[in-house]
């Protein structure tokens, strides 16, 4: 099982990233992805996630109205394109798969992806 993340980089605030998550097989079109980031220091937390139809999304109160994420299940991709980006968004994004509905806990998610930086700047 192979997930990979891709589309951090530097931004400055206000500005704006689309993460992509690629995966490997069938993987993408019967799970469910959740995007999960990690600061220095901080605990892994759940961004956002969309449902293996798409048909359900979630997200966390810090990036609502800022990030939206979507897939193209032909293309064995899911993004989530973050706008207003701002220095507190700033840790290491990555996508996630499971055979659960949509949930912000990373226990929840079997096959993970390496992350990509994303790196905010004020």
């Amino acid at each position: 099982v192979q997930l990979q993340a891709s589309g951090g980089g530097l931004v400055q605030a206000g500005g704006s990233l689309r993460l992509s998550c690629a995966a490997s097989g069938r993987i993408l079109i019967s799970n469910t992805i959740g995007w999960f980031r990690q600061a220095p220091g901080k605990e892994r937390e759940g961004v956002s996630c969309i449902s293996s139809s798409g048909g359900s999304t979630d997200y966390a109160d810090s990036v609502k109205g800022r990030f939206t994420i979507s897939r193209d299940n032909a293309r064995s991709t899911v993004y989530l394109q973050m706008n207003s980006l701002k220095p507190e968004d700033t840790a290491v994004y990555y996508c996630a798969a499971g055979r659960t509905i949509c949930s912000d806990k990373p226990d929840d998610y079997e096959f993970w992806g390496q992350g990509t930086q994303v790196t905010v700047s004020s």
